[in-house]
């Protein structure tokens, strides 16, 4: 089988602002589930890399399910914080995935380094790296960027995550603010996915 045949995937996310996200970005054909739908629990994320940890998830749960599985693995890196929270973003949301959490902690740090950081331009990124994995597909797999800076406050209610606090290279507003189908044009998932895109 081909990957470019692929007919069904699982989306290896339990988070469903990621599992809506990639499920926009998948052809039409495809006949897509998440590990939701298994009430499947993530593996332990012990990769040095997001690389490593989307690989490690999309074998992991297509191993338990017998099915072609895409994951992703994505963060936030700021430069000032030595690239925190990167692959421990989401682990900077507690066990609950509480992300006013996750935002005051970066904000928490920000001070630490630089008490005036509100008034300067704070280099950030969102990385993403995506897998597939499958009984019959050999690892295929790419990463996507995109930088921009750290807003002085969280502003917006749309996207997930650290998308309120996250201001693309270009942009006046924040991921929060933007309308989902314009940030899902530019953001780093849809950067990585039109790398794999050839594979499907």
């Amino acid at each position: 089988m081909k990957t470019k045949k692929i007919k069904n995937i699982l989306i290896g996310s339990n988070n469903p602002g990621k599992v809506r996200e990639i499920r926009e970005l998948l052809p039409k054909y495809i006949h897509v589930k998440s590990i939701i739908d298994y009430k499947l629990k993530s593996p332990k994320e012990t990769g040095k890399n997001f690389l490593q940890n989307s690989y490690l998830k999309s074998k992991y749960f297509s191993k338990k399910t017998g099915k072609n599985c895409l994951a992703d693995d994505s963060g936030l890196e700021i430069d000032i914080l030595n690239n925190k929270p990167g692959i421990f973003s989401a682990r900077w949301s507690g066990k609950k995935n509480n992300f006013n959490l996750a935002i005051n902690k970066v904000f928490k740090e920000l001070n630490k380094v630089d008490k005036n950081w509100r008034k300067k331009k704070i280099k950030a990124r969102f990385i993403c790296a995506l897998t597939i994995y499958g009984p019959n597909i050999k690892k295929k797999h790419s990463i996507g960027k995109i930088e921009g800076k750290i807003s002085n406050k969280k502003i917006g209610k749309n996207g997930f995550g650290y998308d309120p606090i996250f201001i693309p290279n270009g942009k006046k507003i924040t991921f929060g603010q933007m309308k989902l189908k314009n940030k899902f044009k530019i953001d780093h998932r849809a950067r990585a996915f039109r790398k794999l895109k050839k594979f499907l």
